[in-house]
């Protein structure tokens, strides 16, 4: 036990376990230990924490451990360092009750004990105290015109706000009055959808496997005819667009879903030849490329070919999918179309959110926001290849350097099927890669989604998983 010194309030006993017999490193375990208190309102905001050396002298750990406890935390956005050396707790927190314990896992699916579905972010992090003040910032100093009915583009300081990030971060050519914001990528795609059709777009090819699901109903419904292109290890096999037929391609060339494949550059200058060969339009969907761990940034291909490319961006992943914020940077023949199917649909999106992400960003709220995450979801996705390793070796993980779901192919003796229907017995929820199929057939493989997870979650899944597999096994 630690006593802190003052600060802003009064002394505070600080009270942390450590189990050396738990195989979790110690300062994972202080992490934790403070997080909890911090969530439950045990430690109150503005509280002092005690200095490194007494908290370590207290817990007969080194100093290291702790100052590497109190790093991460500060990264997290749950404690402050103050000049003078005091660390506090952070003066804005999110009342408990808004999310868990980053380091328990949180509600899984229904009947499931843990459940690895993909497509959640860790909403619990939202940057509510940053958000709050991007918010007051509109409200006491937006122009009363702009809360009055805009063109189907958006507001100007976000379209001005988002090429400003993407040329910076993503590599994009984008121009504000070719930017249009929508109301998340679903909205986006359906727009796009819409417009191609009526210019005369008659067949549209997607990733085999891809997420594209949404836009494969809506292509349908449209009367466009869907081709798959197969995926190999580093994204679309471009030698198979030729055969497509097609006049539209939906990619994710930063991180291939599923199969995690970053696209080559020589294969990106190959499917920008084929567009222009073919005058069609390439849909890039840049879903989660801001969370990258162990590869350099890759530039998204919208700079390669601005008069090709449809550049679609959302904040689902990076900050919440309820904010329904997405943006799609369009070639400058599609915009007008693009704009007024988006008049049509709902006159706009919601302003004070526009505004509000506008000021979000220019604030440098957002770049701050994914640093503070990066290592969280590494953490997570380190403990779940850990797991693998150590619990189901013969699995074989792909797509692990960037984003927030891994993809590990089954060894040929298990059925996919089989697998995904005995994790569930067990209280597993597990994807298989077979439904997002198009037509190519491939290896089984399961999805594994860790945004939403803490540490012990993931553990106790693949341990589950490995119970399922034995079962199949067996039978």
């Amino acid at each position: 036990m630690g006593r802190s010194r003052t600060g802003s309030g009064p002394a505070e006993d600080l009270l942390i376990e450590l189990d050396r017999d738990a195989g979790v490193p110690l300062h994972r375990q202080i992490e934790a230990s403070i997080r909890t208190s911090i969530r439950a309102g045990r430690l109150r905001a503005g509280a002092s924490l005690p200095p490194t050396r007494t908290l370590a002298s207290g817990l007969g750990v080194s100093r290291g451990v702790v100052v590497e406890a109190y790093q991460q935390l500060v990264a997290e956005g749950y404690l402050a360092s103050r000049s003078g050396g005091y660390t506090q707790v952070a003066a804005s927190m999110p009342p408990a009750a808004a999310g868990a314990d980053p380091a328990q896992a949180t509600a899984p699916g229904p009947g499931f004990k843990v459940d690895f579905g993909y497509g959640r972010t860790d909403v619990s992090q939202f940057p509510r105290a940053a958000w709050l003040r991007s918010v007051r910032s509109v409200l006491t100093t937006t122009p009363n015109d702009r809360f009055a009915y805009l063109d189907g583009r958006g507001v100007p300081e976000l379209r001005q706000a988002l090429c400003d990030y993407l040329n910076r971060v993503r590599g994009t050519l984008a121009v504000p009055g070719n930017v249009v914001v929508c109301n998340g990528y679903a909205q986006g795609i359906s727009l796009l959808i819409q417009v191609l059709a009526a210019r005369g777009v008659e067949r549209i090819a997607m990733e085999d496997p891809s997420s594209a699901d949404d836009a494969r109903v809506l292509a349908v419904d449209a009367g466009l005819d869907v081709t798959g292109i197969p995926v190999g290890p580093d994204g679309v096999r471009t030698d198979a667009l030729d055969r497509a037929d097609a006049d539209a391609l939906i990619l994710t060339p930063s991180h291939q879903w599923p199969t995690g494949g970053v696209l080559p550059a020589a294969a990106r200058a190959e499917v920008i030849r084929w567009a222009r060969r073919r005058g069609a339009i390439v849909i890039e969907d840049d879903y989660d490329a801001e969370y990258r761990y162990d590869r350099s940034p890759v530039g998204a291909m919208q700079g390669l070919a601005p008069d090709h490319v449809v550049y679609c961006g959302t904040a689902s992943k990076t900050l919440a999918p309820g904010l329904r914020l997405g943006w799609m940077v369009l070639p400058a023949h599609l915009v007008a179309d693009v704009a007024a199917a988006k008049l049509l649909a709902d006159r706009g999106s919601p302003v004070i959110d526009q505004l509000t992400f506008a000021d979000f960003l220019g604030r440098g709220e957002f770049d701050r926001h994914l640093r503070r995450m990066r290592p969280v979801y590494r953490r997570r996705r380190d403990v779940l290849l850990g797991a693998l390793r150590t619990r189901l070796p013969e699995l074989r993980p792909a797509g692990i350097a960037a984003g927030q779901h891994v993809v590990a192919w089954l060894p040929p003796d298990l059925d996919e099927a089989a697998v995904v229907a005995a994790a569930a017995r067990h209280g597993l929820g597990v994807q298989g890669v077979g439904p997002y199929r198009i037509a190519a057939a491939g290896p089984g493989g399961l999805i594994f989604g860790y945004a939403i997870l803490g540490e012990s979650a993931i553990t106790e899944g693949v341990a589950l998983l490995a119970t399922a597999i034995r079962e199949v096994r067996s039978s």
